[in-house]
């Protein structure tokens, strides 16, 4: 599934959305936490990525980009509050990511017509499917 490398490079990219608009919320703290305790990734390793984060690697395969993408929108959602700031580091991550602006932009229109902004995941690949073939 995921090499340890990439567990920590995620939960670096999903703790920088959590950083975006300067505080972190109980909500994205413990989302950080449980995913790296389903990682096996140990409290202490994932406190020291707040100060000292891991890139994350290029990500060949779309279907592990499209999963990537997700978790940073759940990350930026979670408190319910979508900063702007959180809305240009998504951006950021997405281009990164290889995913085109198109998709990026549609994925935040479309999000607040969804309970608490998260878009169903059939949605999301749905509109990746839209600009990629």
């Amino acid at each position: 599934m995921y090499s340890t490398e990439e567990k920590l490079g995620l939960l670096s990219d999903l703790i920088a959305i959590a950083q975006a608009d300067h505080h972190i919320s109980d909500e994205e703290y413990n989302f950080i936490m449980a995913l790296a305790n389903r990682f096996e990734i140990d409290r202490e390793t994932v406190h020291d990525l707040f100060h000292n984060p891991i890139d994350s690697k290029p990500i060949t395969a779309e279907i592990g980009r499209i999963t990537h993408f997700h978790k940073l929108i759940l990350m930026m959602n979670i408190d319910m509050k979508t900063k702007d700031s959180e809305v240009a580091a998504l951006r950021n991550f997405g281009l990164k990511l290889g995913i085109r602006m198109e998709i990026i932009d549609q994925v935040v229109q479309r999000m607040d017509k969804y309970k608490n902004k998260l878009i169903p995941t059939e949605e999301l690949i749905r509109i990746f499917k839209t600009y990629y073939n």
